[in-house]
């Protein structure tokens, strides 16, 4: 393959050498014949964008990207201009590869040139990409602007092959923000569209998810199991696996919420005979979960065990968390029903195992969909401020041949007026990436967070302490629960962030086997129901208290939060009685183990935009607490928190 290759760079290069010398003859190129397509005509350069699209399609990414070569090598020697087809080819080529900024100039650059062509088709085929392009980089708005273009053009048009994608897209927006009436509806139009069009394909899809909307979580099981059979008979005709497997497990769903067992555990069995010779490893799990639960309520828990062995094994294929979570889960609840309470503890730990890899994974996704949509926010007003640079000098340059008379004092206040409407927008944008890397700095908080609370349940399970790990699992299932409730808010009440804390210092006091004590003092004049804090700004510092200050120390210790009203702030002091911060330097120096607190660390930056956000000068003060004879008796922090109401 590697020589293939070769043989064809070189191939190619020789053909452009001849062409440059002005003795090209009819040569063949990878079975691309160049003789054919280098004539000046566009038409041609067409030809070749279409059987990219045809490997874009198929997945075949290397060969797309060698017809794309093959048509830019055209253009430049030939001097011919990028088409609005070609251009709409290389941006699905930067989409796929994950290359999202450059997809998006490229799809611009086609939707310009398609207007400018009169190209309706490639035109309304480019709104289709970017409204997949504004739905996965999470500018929901956007992206039904553009498919609802498409659909306005096509209709316009009479245009095939682009009303159901457009139908598709509104779908698929519809779903991620919920709004299940316009979902539905959507989906209406994508079958009715498909059946008119002859598209078998899209309309397996829209019946498909139509069906499943309808069994649940609208429990309209009547219409759903009639939309589904009917997905299932067309796939069957199309030998559409995926469908075929996927229509028959959701007929099982729908009988099983009827408790009509014995229906759903024969569509559950017919979707295993699609699944498994298919590959379709979380389908085939889900169906054995299933089956192994409806034996479960039967009381057959001898095939019921056998059936969850088997859906884990298919799980475990794929990395399928959220079916190895739930099917765990129900195991434990099996033998909970069969008062086995040591049996459903142990499948109870790794359901916590799976739905902790599913959370940390989810938060992952979303750190990683955040990020992206910062960068193309970001990417697109920088997009817009320079076309409004752009728009400001064409404007000058107007006024300069326009008004001969008055041309230095025109072009003076139009100088000075685009200066300052660029200047606003620059700090509108800036205001806009302070809040985006807040959240960012934010999503980065959970996970360190449970990373380092996860150590306490993995110590109590390494000491066999059933009790003390079933309470700690409670607790922090709670603190969970809180955190990842807060996560979702740049502030939160000042109440929502002290109940956390609370929780976090019981789980540590636990952990710790009472080596401290706590107390949480709050100023009478505070209202911590209307007064609003940036979540998960405390707990970090009393972290340190506790790992640096506390638990090396061979007393007892006590940490006291107090929290008391300034003029213009929060001033919130934590005192522990720990070995002070020069001892916990040297430990730490010792230590094969040092590091900076990641935790303190993005606290701090947190802060920084929050006095960038609010001009404020607030601030973090550390004072080492000392006796009379001048030994450590502790560390004092006192955070400077803003008034947000």
């Amino acid at each position: 393959m590697k020589s293939l290759k070769l043989l064809f760079k070189f191939a190619f290069l020789i053909l452009l050498i001849s062409i440059l010398n002005g003795s090209f003859q009819s040569k063949v190129m990878a079975g691309i014949n160049l003789n054919y397509y280098l004539s000046g005509d566009t038409a041609r350069i067409n030809d070749l964008a279409r059987k990219g699209f045809k490997y874009i399609s198929e997945k075949k990414i290397d060969k797309a990207k060698a017809y794309i070569d093959s048509a830019l090598a055209v253009c430049k020697s030939e001097r011919i201009e990028t088409t609005a087809l070609l251009n709409l080819l290389t941006a699905h080529y930067s989409f796929t590869i994950g290359d999202f900024l450059k997809a998006s100039d490229d799809a611009t650059r086609a939707m310009q040139q398609a207007k400018d062509e009169g190209n309706e088709n490639v035109l309304a085929r480019t709104y289709v990409f970017l409204g997949r392009y504004y739905l996965r980089t999470g500018f929901f708005s956007e992206s039904l602007d553009y498919f609802t273009n498409s659909i306005d053009i096509a209709k316009k048009n009479n245009i095939r092959g682009i009303l159901p994608n457009g139908y598709a897209g509104q779908a698929d927006v519809y779903r991620v923000i919920k709004d299940y009436k316009n979902y539905k509806l959507a989906l209406d139009n994508l079958i009715k569209e498909s059946v008119k069009e002859g598209n078998t394909d899209a309309e397996i899809r829209g019946l498909y998810y139509l069906g499943t909307q309808l069994a649940d979580p609208e429990k309209k099981f009547k219409p759903a199991d009639s939309i589904l059979k009917m997905c299932y008979e067309k796939a069957l005709i199309n030998r559409d696996t995926i469908h075929l497997s996927s229509s028959l497990a959701n007929l099982g769903w729908v009988f099983y919420l009827q408790q009509m067992y014995d229906s759903s555990l024969v569509y559950y069995n017919k979707s295993l005979k699609f699944s498994i010779p298919g590959r379709l490893h979380s389908t085939a799990a889900n169906a054995y979960g299933n089956i192994g639960t409806i034996n479960r309520d039967l009381g057959n828990t001898t095939e019921s065990l056998k059936n969850y062995k088997e859906s884990i094994g298919q799980a475990k294929q794929v990395n399928d968390w959220y079916s190895l979570q739930w099917v765990y889960a129900d195991m434990s609840k099996m033998y909970l029903q069969k008062k086995d309470t040591s049996r459903a503890y142990l499948y109870y730990v790794q359901f916590k195992r799976f739905n902790d890899s599913l959370i940390y994974s989810t938060n992952a996704q979303g750190t990683t969909d955040a990020t992206l949509r910062y960068e193309t926010d970001t990417h697109r007003k920088e997009v817009e401020l320079l076309s409004l640079r752009i728009k400001n000098q064409r404007l000058m340059l107007y006024g300069f041949f326009g008004l001969i008379l008055l041309t230095i004092l025109i072009s003076l206040l139009l100088y000075r007026g685009s200066r300052l409407k660029a200047r606003r927008r620059i700090s509108e944008m800036n205001q806009k990436i302070s809040e985006i890397t807040q959240a960012n700095l934010r999503q980065q908080m959970n996970p360190h967070f449970i990373f380092n609370t996860l150590n306490s349940i993995q110590y109590y399970m390494y000491q066999h302490d059933k009790l003390a790990t079933n309470n700690y699992l409670t607790k922090f299932s709670s603190l969970m629960r809180k955190v990842l409730e807060n996560s979702q808010h740049t502030s939160i009440p000042l109440n929502d962030e002290l109940d956390a804390l609370t929780l976090y210092l019981e789980l540590e006091r636990i952990r710790f086997k009472d080596k401290f004590d706590f107390k949480i003092n709050v100023d009478e004049e505070i209202d911590v129901l209307l007064f609003k804090v940036p979540t998960m700004l405390i707990q970090p510092y009393v972290e340190n208290s506790i790992c640096h200050g506390l638990i090396p120390a061979e007393r007892n210790g006590f940490i006291e939060i107090d929290l008391k009203l300034e003029k213009d702030y929060i001033s919130c002091s934590i005192e522990d009685n720990g070995i002070g911060r020069e001892a916990s330097q040297k430990r730490k120096a010792k230590s094969e183990n040092n590091h900076n607190s990641l935790g303190t660390q993005i606290v701090s930056s947190r802060l920084d935009l929050v006095n960038a956000l609010y001009g404020t000068s607030l601030k973090i003060i550390y004072t080492d607490l000392k006796n009379d004879k001048g030994e450590p008796e502790g560390t004092r922090v006192e955070i400077h928190i803003p008034i947000i109401t």
